[in-house]
């Protein structure tokens, strides 16, 4: 193990992450896959990222419910930060913060929670580009053996290849002209795919309302900025790499779709397309479903008198 801080806080995940590609890379070979560098040690990373994804599920749907909550509060959340506009004394401060609060308690989010999955995945992310990136020292014995992947292990991951790019070759310090052209496209995909996962949370499962203030534009900004670090720092990642957050996306978005179509928020788009599916289901059995009636609005600054009990009508 080299360094320390960062780079000591992220040994004991580089060792979990290449136990599970080497345990993964076992089952690959049992099936009749070749032991050697292949496709297994591909697939490997493939299996690491279902891992990971299986162990995080019960933080997406916390990640989904923290999203939601944060944009059905925002017609709230505007109404309150309307109310102390321009005000800057200590007691509207806060009193401000106080009612923020309470609204962030009343919907059960954060403006963390939200980002809490992919927070937690950023270790493994960096602790797997660690491993690939330590093959050709470990290959070599200039490096310290990473768990199972020893001196031998390491030589045949670094050899392996996905349609001519090896898993350890980087954009920038490869001359190989085929390995570009696949490193590239594995760039436009990691990115394209980050696009859509953010897309289909924010675009198709929020009500109007939600999509409308400071902090749905500041989340829509993000939809394009994010792709775009990814599209230029991309270049500097290995292959393997590439592969484990293509597949993350495309799981996410997987995971994001079976969760939207069964459980969207309510007043969103995908709630509209739920219900009319269900109206026709049942309209397909002979079943009428009447939607509710809206209870109607009492007017502002009008209190109901209390009646008296007991009293009677006068003949």
């Amino acid at each position: 193990m080299d360094g320390g801080g960062f780079f000591a806080f992220l040994y004991p995940i580089e060792w979990v992450v290449a136990w599970i590609m080497y345990g993964s890379h076992t089952f690959f070979t049992t099936l009749g896959l070749a032991s050697g560098p292949g496709i297994a040690w591909v697939l490997s990373i493939v299996a690491l990222v279902i891992v990971i994804r299986i162990v995080l599920i019960p933080l997406f749907f916390k990640q989904i419910k923290a999203s939601r909550g944060m944009q059905l509060m925002q017609p709230e959340l505007q109404a309150v930060q309307k109310k102390y506009k321009g005000k800057t004394d200590p007691a509207s401060r806060e009193a401000m913060t106080r009612e923020t609060m309470e609204l962030y308690k009343k919907h059960g989010t954060n403006p963390f929670a939200s980002c809490l999955p992919i927070l937690l995945q950023s270790p493994i992310f960096f602790a797997l580009f660690r491993v690939l990136n330590g093959l050709e020292p470990i290959a070599v014995g200039d490096r310290d053996p990473i768990g199972p992947i020893d001196q031998a292990v390491a030589s045949d991951i670094e050899s392996s290849t996905l349609f001519g790019a090896q898993l350890s070759d980087i954009f920038m310090r490869t001359d190989d002209w085929l390995a570009r052209g696949v490193i590239l496209f594995l760039i436009i995909a990691m990115s394209a795919t980050t696009f859509f996962t953010q897309r289909q949370l924010t675009m198709k499962n929020m009500p109007k309302a939600a999509l409308e203030g400071p902090m749905a534009n500041t989340q829509k900004m993000m939809l394009y900025i994010l792709p775009l670090i990814f599209l230029i720092s991309g270049v500097n990642f290995p292959v393997g790499v590439l592969i484990y957050w293509t597949v993350t996306n495309i799981w996410s978005m997987g995971q994001q779709f079976y969760t939207i179509k069964r459980m969207p928020a309510p007043g969103s788009e995908a709630e509209r397309i739920l219900k009319e599916k269900q109206a026709a289901k049942a309209a397909a059995k002979g079943i009428v479903v009447e939607e509710p009636a809206p209870e109607p609005e009492k007017p502002r600054g009008q209190r109901e008198q209390p009646k008296r009990k007991g009293r009677q009508k006068r003949k």
